[in-house]
């Protein structure tokens, strides 16, 4: 077979001749010129972890296991959650409360009984995470927080591995690849390209911030896509690029990255005070807790500036605009911007066990809550005002007033789904004169409402 130009060379050395049920099953891959019989048998022969199974992973390992992967591993330790059916297409209404690894492994299964399936139902850490990538040619980063993707590119860096990785933020999507030491031309990797996470709360999960459920089966599809081109040697990946999609204009744009060259290559995972409770991901990113003693590894400062990034050819400067896709240094943040700095200045906090300990003591805090009505309905605070952060907007908003009224000069409480929308507001309240406070992590760090 004759590489393209700008192609790589297969990872996977073809595996054994085809049965005839194979040959019939693949009759449309192997009269596709760059993929064919051999092509067909290396992906037979390869190995494929796919880190969550949830809206990128599941329309991921539909189309591998479609594809003819011959081995899918699958890392998750949720459940399956009636909110998760809006988006996470491998599973139904009859897995609701099942391991997601058991549920996505039995569609598999059904999608094509050639696949060997490996579940993996536990969280991705620092302790795992070169054992379980390990075994595998390529992992598919489906991940939904920054810890994991910094831990998945850099045991991916360490092992030699490629690594395709995804994003979504409402209607918005991205994907690219990665891969440290690729066979030829520059290697390229996600700290290159997002050096340091954004401020804790800059960005706002999918439970938050939404998210349009076809917008995963699209960025999910370029992922599988990705990951056959490697297998296989077909076509260009997306290495030394990054693909952004916006659903709402139905538009791709492309950005070209490299690596940056005053990074040194990572050579260990982030390492921490011995405390298995505490994940040195976690605290890199902001969001662990206190855990002195986290180092990071060679090459992971986090402090370092992206070589550039560019738009169709245009170099722009880490940290500015090109064509209307910012990227900031410190991280792209699926489509949003993250500011430059930490924590807004001045907003004083409160965090929730310590909420939870006024209202044990008999007292009547108050508290508002600022997510929407439909957030309020499903996850009631007994006894919290409602009101949305939107209806703070703008200068001299009627609704600052109303709750001055209603706070009467006491403390008011401000909570919301993660702490980012109640920081915005406790911000606009203090500014007019209030004593309010955010609660650190929103209702999410509290857990279940009280009673």
């Amino acid at each position: 077979m004759t590489w393209s130009q700008g192609s790589l060379p297969p990872l996977v050395e073809a595996g054994p001749a085809m049965s005839h049920q194979e040959v019939v099953r693949y009759a449309r891959h192997l009269a596709l010129p760059g993929i064919g019989v051999e092509g067909q048998r290396r992906l037979a022969a390869a190995k494929v972890l796919v880190v969550g199974a949830g809206g990128l992973g599941s329309p991921a390992l539909l189309y591998l296991a479609a594809a003819g992967v011959g081995t899918l591993g699958i890392v998750d330790d949720d459940v399956v959650e009636a909110s998760n059916l809006q988006r996470q297409v491998i599973h139904g209404q009859s897995d609701l409360g099942v391991a997601k690894t058991e549920s996505a492994a039995a569609t598999i299964r059904e999608v094509n009984p050639h696949v060997v399936v490996v579940g993996h139902r536990e969280r991705l850490t620092a302790g795992n995470a070169l054992d379980l990538l390990g075994g595998y040619d390529l992992v598919l980063d489906g991940s939904d927080s920054f810890a994991t993707r910094y831990l998945v590119s850099d045991a991916a860096e360490i092992l030699g591995i490629p690594c395709v990785w995804g994003a979504l933020h409402r209607f918005t999507g991205q994907a690219a690849t990665f891969w440290a030491r690729p066979p030829h031309g520059d290697g390229v990797t996600y700290r290159d390209v997002f050096p340091v996470p954004p401020p804790p709360g800059a960005s706002p999960d999918c439970a938050t911030a939404g998210v349009f459920g076809a917008v995963c089966g699209t960025i999910g599809t370029v992922m599988a896509t990705e990951a056959i081109k490697l297998i296989t040697g077909a076509g260009r990946t997306l290495l030394g690029r990054l693909a952004v999609y916006d659903a709402l204009d139905v538009t791709w744009r492309t950005l070209t990255v490299r690596p940056d060259p005053d990074r040194a290559p990572v050579t260990e995972l982030l390492g921490g005070p011995g405390n298995d409770a505490v994940d040195p991901y976690a605290v890199f990113c902001g969001i662990g807790g206190p855990a002195k003693g986290a180092t990071a590894p060679a090459g992971a400062e986090g402090t370092t500036t992206p070589a550039g990034v560019a738009v169709d050819g245009a170099t722009a400067s880490a940290g500015g605009a090109a064509e209307g896709v910012t990227v900031p240094a410190g991280g792209a943040v699926e489509g949003a911007t993250a500011p430059a700095g930490g924590a807004a200045e001045g907003v004083a906090e409160i965090s929730g066990a310590d909420l939870l300990a006024l209202r044990a003591d008999g007292g009547e805090p108050l508290v508002l809550d600022v997510r929407e009505e439909w957030e309020a309905q499903l996850e009631p605070f007994p006894g919290a005002r409602v009101v949305p952060s939107g209806e703070f907007a703008g200068p001299g908003a009627v609704v600052v007033r109303d709750v001055g009224a209603w706070a009467g000069g006491r403390t008011v409480h401000v909570l919301c789904a993660a702490g980012l929308r109640s920081r915005r507001v406790a911000e606009t309240l203090r500014d007019a004169g209030l004593d309010a406070r955010s609660v650190t992590g929103g209702l999410r760090a509290i857990g279940p409402a009280p009673a």
